[in-house]
């Protein structure tokens, strides 16, 4: 008898597992709600996507349209910086992004960076970590290609050439490579989120009854920086500290 429950139980487990859609079933489901304008049921398919531990670009991107449409401007916008991460090239995200982003009460001046800060800054978002892991593989290959150029040449000249030509290919992959890493240690350490409530008063301290530090509203992008059980340090662009609830804030 318990070993028919047993079967009868595995196999309803069994039919119950093929009985789930597939990622691809539920992305052109979501993708239908989209197009008929039943919003709410698109979310809640591309949510159940990401919660399986799924992310690229058209999912991000679709469920920030979906977002926008009925007004959640703090989650269109969390969704719109994570497809923009993962293709920082995007046109249309950057576009989506924009257009969100005049939605966000908050308009809050960023302290003027060092000049050298802001080159330095604009040199390392010039590619993702994937984008300098590639150049890093090509500026090596040509460089291997340069070297075996430079045994093999038949005369001085070519040899002189191949010769200058990996000494700079070798520079440029060194310092290709120091980007990564920098890039890699950057993107592990430096947390930004989204404010998802309509309106989030930050505290001075990770405490409901601390004081108020200042009321910042709903798609605003912040720094995280610490974390203490439910509470999150956050920083604004113009150097204010302050802390709030780590439901409130959608991390990108």
């Amino acid at each position: 008898m318990i070993r028919l429950i047993s079967l009868v139980l595995s196999l309803i487990l069994f039919n119950s597992a093929f009985a789930q859609p597939s990622v691809e079933e539920l992305m052109k489901r979501a993708n239908e709600f989209y197009v008929n304008g039943q919003f709410d049921e698109a979310i809640k398919a591309y949510e159940t996507i990401v919660q399986k531990g799924y992310e690229g670009t058209s999912l991000h991107y679709n469920l920030g349209n979906a977002y926008y449409r009925v007004g959640k401007i703090g989650y269109a916008i969390l969704n719109y910086e994570k497809a923009l991460k993962l293709s920082p090239d995007d046109e249309d995200v950057q576009h989506n992004l924009n257009l969100a982003q005049l939605n966000v009460k908050d308009k809050i001046e960023a302290l003027p960076p060092f000049f050298l800060f802001r080159i330095w800054e604009s040199v390392l978002a010039a590619f993702s970590a994937d984008g300098w892991t590639i150049l890093s593989y090509v500026l090596l290959i040509l460089f291997l290609f340069a070297l075996g150029f430079y045994f093999f040449a038949k005369n001085i000249v070519q040899q002189r050439a191949a010769f200058y030509s990996f000494v700079v290919l070798l520079i440029f992959f060194l310092l290709s490579v120091s980007l990564l890493i920098v890039k890699l240690n950057q993107e592990s350490k430096l947390k930004y989120g989204i404010v998802l409530n309509t309106s989030l008063t930050a505290k001075t301290s990770p405490d409901p009854q601390g004081k108020t530090a200042f009321v910042i509203h709903e798609g605003l992008k912040v720094k995280v920086e610490d974390r203490v059980d439910n509470w999150l340090k956050i920083r604004l662009q113009d150097g204010q500290i302050g802390w709030v609830e780590k439901e409130s804030i959608g991390i990108i």
